[in-house]
Order: structure tokens, then sequence, then C-alpha cells
């Protein structure tokens, strides 16, 4: 159903340093590499994708309450190792991963607070396994 997602960002330089290493974790590498306006990451194009973009009309990045975008993965140890990576590139730690709720494993959010208004957090069901990405400021 998703082909891609995209996240607004305000220095593509600071993000593809972050988002690089982060989703080689997952196997993903550049697919599209358009900058200074997008990048974005995936297996294939026959898989979902995540981008960073820089708006369209000019305007700055802004945060965007609520948006979220589910990265599958395979097993919680993954979500627990996205975390720790994420911490290394420079997130901030707001909760380690753990159960959360009846066959969900979650980390709190691991936010990166830059000028790049993109945080990682990851979240993982016992059934269906994913890293979850939300917009932050």
């Amino acid at each position: 159903m998703i082909g891609y997602t995209t996240l607004g960002t305000n220095d593509m330089a600071r993000a593809a340093a972050f988002y690089d290493p982060l989703l080689a974790e997952l196997g993903a590498k550049r697919m599209m590499d358009m900058v200074p306006h997008m990048i974005a990451w995936g297996t294939s194009f026959a898989q979902p994708m995540v981008a960073v973009i820089a708006p369209y009309d000019g305007q700055p990045a802004t945060v965007g309450n609520g948006v979220m975008v589910a990265l599958l993965v395979t097993e919680p140890a993954q979500v627990d190792k996205l975390h720790a990576k994420a911490l290394e590139l420079g997130a901030k730690d707001e909760g380690a991963p753990g159960p959360r709720g009846d066959g969900f494993y979650v980390s709190r959010r691991a936010r990166r607070r830059t000028p790049c208004p993109l945080a990682p957090a990851a979240t993982a069901s016992t059934a269906a396994t994913s890293a979850t990405w939300t917009a932050t400021s």
C-alpha cells in the first residue's frame, strides 16, 4: 500500500548523516539520491521507502504533529539495535525498549532534537515487528 513516506528536513546533510547508518542496520540503502532536494532509502523499488525531503514550497520544514512511519523489521532485537544506533547517532533517549502491553514491544522515542526535525522511535509487535519514526522539533 505505501510506496514511500517523506519527512521534511531543513538540513539534508545532517539528515543523511543520521539516516544512512541507521537505515543500513535494516539493510536499506539510498535508492533515490536527489540532493539537495530528496534522499529516499529502501531495500528495493518493489518495497516501501522512507525519504527526507526539502519542502517543495521553499518554506522551512516543520513538525508534523502525529506523523509516524512504521518500518518492518523481523524481531524485537532489531528494535533494540535501532534504538541503540539512534542514540549513538545523537538522538535523545526518552525510555528504553521493552514490552508495552499484550504482545507489543516498543521503545519510547529516541528523539533527535536538531535542525533536522526527524526523530526515531522503535516499535515492535510479536506478530508484525516494525521500527517507527515520528517527526519532532
